[in-house]
């Protein structure tokens, strides 16, 4: 049940030394593609990387924040044509949670690295860095990276008692 997998779904920052089998990373892509986009748009595009040296290099986009990438065997750089959409973030925000969402199904752990509105230096934000690094077309912005890997730590699952209620409204605030 979806709930189930929301109550597990926990911040993954730690990975075991064991590669994502190409079927579940296909499953996860696909998973992606099936996000719901405004209008239908789709202004989203996904780059799944396994190699360990670009993985590192990926690591490096941002201080703090984006080092643990390094450990993980995936990494899933999530972009957008921001001129074909004015809701391209939403999109790919969006699309970025189903990832997480499929990998918690998948038994993996994961991770949001921000990217958009971060910086690489005081020159270079680190949605450039990370499109020199992978070669990205200029049109294309770099919302977030997903670090998935199998677990190498245990988080416990939400408590349902310890959920912010007084943050639910209805009708009125």
């Amino acid at each position: 049940m979806l709930f189930d997998i929301l109550k597990t779904r926990r911040s993954i920052r730690k990975f075991q030394n064991k590669e994502v089998e190409k079927e579940k990373i296909d499953v996860i892509l696909k998973s992606a593609l099936l996000a719901p986009s405004s209008r239908s748009i789709r202004p989203w595009q996904f780059v799944a990387v396994t190699d360990a040296e670009l993985i590192r290099q990926l690591s490096l986009c941002r201080e703090p924040g984006s080092q643990f990438l390094a450990g993980a065997p995936l990494a899933i750089v999530v972009i957008a044509d921001n001129g074909s959409s004015d809701v391209w973030i939403e999109d790919a925000s969006i699309s970025a949670t189903i990832i997480q969402l499929m990998a918690q199904d998948l038994e993996l752990g994961s991770c949001w690295i921000q990217v958009r509105e971060r910086f690489h230096t005081k020159q270079e934000t680190a949605g450039e860095y990370i499109k020199k690094v992978l070669e990205i077309p200029e049109q294309y912005s770099v919302e977030c990276m997903v670090a998935v890997g199998y677990p190498a730590e245990d988080k416990k699952p939400y408590e349902e008692n310890a959920l912010p209620y007084q943050k639910l409204h209805f009708n009125k605030f």
